[in-house]
């Protein structure tokens, strides 16, 4: 079960990636951060995943940005993949292979354009939208592994927004928050504009029945994405597309054990593992 799961850490087919190399190079995060903590476990790196998606589809210009541009609809496993992996070069790679990384998908970035049903003219690198998308991910992600793996301190979870600024600035989101408050500011500033729609219901559809895990571990798929939609923050979990698809009596309990038991899987030459070796090679020189 946990072994399905944890395939997403490692590199998808055509972008294998050593980041034992080069030796002793830090990555954009710290090592001995919360990030690296977080990003470690595949449970809370898929239910994050999942909420922060849900964030971004509320908004309408990232909505359709996404909806438009991307193959998430055509191979959604892929496209889960390849971001996955993004997120692991980010956070673990060398600083130099995530810097090329985000300069090539901002280049790639730079061509989403184009106009939502209601009107308005978007593009893809607005620092707005980008600050929102970045946002999302960290509290996702942060919150994720808060509720399920293991309780983090006020403190500590606004250490993963900081963490997450260098990155951020190279994506191009100059004013993505620093800090929970900031998250929480964010969030309400922007909440009057998130809105429910066809494509979130079409999300929560695919993400339950996708061929993402084996077809016999299906029903864990939907349970984390109820565990995602659980924690998902007002007013995006009252929208009508959501409502109703939370977890259920004893839902909770369940992905909490699954979360703190692959905490305890050794993760041998994971992507973790393998920044862990290459850091610390330049300690023992």
């Amino acid at each position: 079960m946990l072994g399905a799961i944890k395939k997403f850490m490692r590199p998808p087919a055509g972008m294998d990636f050593d980041f034992r190399r080069p030796s002793g190079e830090p990555a954009l995060a710290p090592a001995d951060g919360v990030s690296w903590r977080v990003f470690a476990n595949p449970i809370a790196l898929y239910v994050g995943g999942v909420a922060a998606v849900l964030l971004e589809l509320a908004e309408p210009s990232v909505r359709s940005g996404v909806w438009d541009h991307s193959g998430f609809r055509r191979d959604p496993g892929l496209r889960l993949h390849r971001t996955g992996f993004a997120a692991m070069v980010t956070v673990y790679g060398p600083r130099s292979a995530a810097q090329e990384m985000i300069a090539h998908v901002v280049r790639l970035h730079d061509k989403v354009r184009g106009t939502t049903p209601g009107g308005v003219a978007y593009r893809a690198n607005d620092p707005r939208l980008l600050d929102w998308v970045q946002a999302t991910a960290t509290f996702g992600f942060t919150e994720a592994y808060h509720r399920y793996v293991r309780a983090l301190s006020p403190s500590e979870k606004s250490a993963a927004f900081s963490e997450a600024e260098p990155a951020a600035k190279l994506y191009g989101a100059t004013g993505a928050p620093r800090s929970w408050a900031e998250w929480e500011a964010l969030l309400a500033t922007t909440a009057p504009g998130l809105e429910g729609s066809d494509n979130l219901a079409e999300f929560i559809t695919i993400m339950g029945n996708a061929p993402i895990l084996p077809a016999p571990l299906r029903w864990l798929q939907r349970l984390l994405v109820r565990a995602a939609i659980d924690m998902t923050p007002e007013p995006v979990r009252s929208l009508p597309q959501l409502r109703g698809h939370g977890m259920r009596f004893g839902d909770a309990m369940f992905v909490r054990t699954l979360a703190r038991a692959a905490a305890l899987v050794p993760l041998g030459d994971m992507p973790p593992a393998q920044a862990a070796r290459r850091v610390t090679a330049a300690r023992s020189d």
